[in-house]
This record gives C-alpha cells, sequence and structure tokens, in this order.
C-alpha cells in the first residue's frame, strides 16, 4: 500500500494476456485457457478462492487477485473523465 490508502497496481502482463484464436481473444491466465472474467464471474457468484482453485489448480491466490486488479484498472478507466 502507498500513501493515503492506495495501492501500487499489479503487473498485469506478467499474468493475463490475450491472445488471438484462445477464447476468442479475450484475455486469459498466461499459459491456460481460463478467461479472466470467468474466475470474476466465479468470485461475483460467491465462491471462494479456495473453491476456484480447487477447480482450476493451474491458477494460485496471485492469479485471483489479478483478476480483481483487472476489473478495477477497467473500471477506473471507464470512469475517468472524458
Amino acid at each position: 500500500m502507498t500513501e493515503a490508502g492506495s495501492f501500487d497496481p499489479m503487473d498485469l502482463t506478467t499474468v493475463i494476456e490475450t491472445r488471438p484464436g484462445v477464447r476468442s481473444g479475450k484475455p486469459c491466465f498466461i499459459g491456460t485457457r481460463i478467461a479472466v472474467y470467468d474466475v470474476l464471474d466465479y468470485l461475483a457468484a460467491g465462491m471462494t478462492t479456495p473453491q476456484i482453485i480447487a477447480d482450476f489448480p493451474e491458477l494460485d491466490e496471485h492469479h485471483i487477485r489479478a483478476a480483481l486488479e483487472f476489473a478495477a484498472q477497467r473500471e477506473r478507466r471507464l470512469a475517468a473523465p472524458a
């Protein structure tokens, strides 16, 4: 955490990538076909991090945090004044 209660953003390029032809070009976790929005949907539906990792053992807590950071960054871009 930095000053004034803000967080240092994660470097998502080390965790998330977009590849043409994979999941219709949607952002996925590197080395997988698991889309970021899938993890966000599971979290929104009430799944816990351990439940998601149990279903997708190629993910870990870092991936779940990256999905949340991805959503937060997207929201900040959408909420920014034009």
